[in-house]
């Protein structure tokens, strides 16, 4: 009996060491896929999206993919030659050229091996649209006009046309919805247009091409968080419109991710928004104080009059904003305010303490 029971022991002692060695082996796999996993995700990016820095990358003739890569990487155009040679691989990409370029580390993937099939690099850009974060599709109209042969007038007749759009649609199926061509909503196109840095290498590029192109940084920008959007059952039109709401209210020291907060704890208990950026998109004006009589305009955008969020974005988020309607803080906050003087913003979670708030750094420092 003395034996059964030592065996029955030593046998319950060996199983409990192989289970602990399987889960510390499965732990060990499960840290290396994932470390894996985002070492991929993070190398698939650019290395700095907002770059505006153009590098001479030199290409020599009969350049393996391996050896592309490594050249790349040693200049900071990308993030890993390794993954930029599986990259290529796994698209079949073939034919890239020798010679010289000039290339940024605000290129992606794409862009990369696109240019270097086609030699557009080898010389300075034409044109460069440096579109800035939070603006309007008019003001981005306004800076292609300013810096091609195309007139404001054609440039906005082509972003709203309807037909032009449809197609734009049918380009981004998972990007563009029927959602942006409501009767309600000012542009289509409005909050679609990526902020970034567009180089183009004719002297008279195309409308359209110019318009892809900034969709298609949008459609990168988007896919990077569609796993999120899916979780949330947010679509990208919803996602982008909390961003620009987000975009527009930030200040340079608002915490987005507090903000995007209390956009989400209104939504929930049913608050109108209350943002004063809609009203002066109601009103196509720009301007530093929302009066009461703003607030009555009769707009699908003012939420101080609808519930819920407008029919489109109001602007173009950043990659910041984006991340913030995304990823929301986990907090009580109904109101928030920025101090007129420092701009340092205050949330809270009562109207007695938002209006405490108010008459301490906004009304005492008129």
């Amino acid at each position: 009996m003395e034996k059964l029971l030592a065996r029955q022991t030593e046998a319950r002692t060996i199983r409990r060491i192989v289970g602990i060695i399987s889960i510390s082996i499965i732990i060990i796999i499960g840290a290396l896929v994932l470390s894996g996993y985002l070492y991929v995700k993070s190398a698939l990016k650019p290395v700095n999206s907002k770059s505006e820095q153009q590098k001479r990358v030199v290409i020599p003739i009969g350049s393996s993919v391996s050896s592309i890569g490594n050249i790349l990487e040693e200049k900071g155009i990308i993030k890993s030659g390794f993954i930029f040679k599986y990259y290529v691989k796994f698209n079949n990409e073939t034919g890239f050229q020798a010679g010289t370029y000039r290339l940024s580390p605000a290129m992606t993937l794409d862009e990369i091996v696109k240019y270097l099939k086609t030699g557009k690099l080898t010389k300075n850009a034409e044109i460069k649209l440096a579109i800035p974060e939070g603006v309007q599709l008019t003001e981005i109209s306004n800076i292609i006009a300013k810096h091609t042969q195309y007139k404001n007038v054609e440039i906005m007749k082509q972003l709203d046309d309807t037909k032009f759009v449809t197609k734009l649609m049918k380009k981004y199926p998972d990007l563009l919805s029927k959602d942006i061509l409501n009767p309600k909503i000012k542009h289509p196109l409005e909050g679609y247009l990526f902020p970034a840095t567009y180089y183009f290498y004719e002297k008279r590029p195309s409308l359209d091409s110019i318009i892809v192109k900034m969709l298609d940084k949008t459609n990168i920008e988007m896919k990077k968080y569609q796993e999120d959007m899916n979780k949330k059952q947010l679509t990208p039109q919803k996602m982008l419109i909390m961003a620009s709401l987000i975009e527009e209210e930030a200040t340079s020291k608002a915490d987005r991710h507090k903000i995007s907060s209390v956009f989400y704890n209104r939504l929930k208990v049913g608050m109108p928004l209350q943002t004063d950026p809609t009203v002066l998109y109601s009103l196509n004006k720009h301007k530093e104080r929302v009066t009461y009589k703003d607030l009555e305009v009769n707009s699908p955008y003012n939420t101080y009059r609808i519930k819920g969020l407008p029919p489109s974005p109001i602007s173009n988020a950043g990659e910041l904003s984006i991340e913030a309607a995304i990823h929301p803080s986990k907090t009580n906050y109904l109101y928030f305010l920025a101090a007129t003087k420092t701009g340092k913003v205050y949330f809270s979670s009562t109207l007695a303490e938002h209006n405490q708030l108010k008459a301490k750094y906004i009304t005492s420092q008129k």
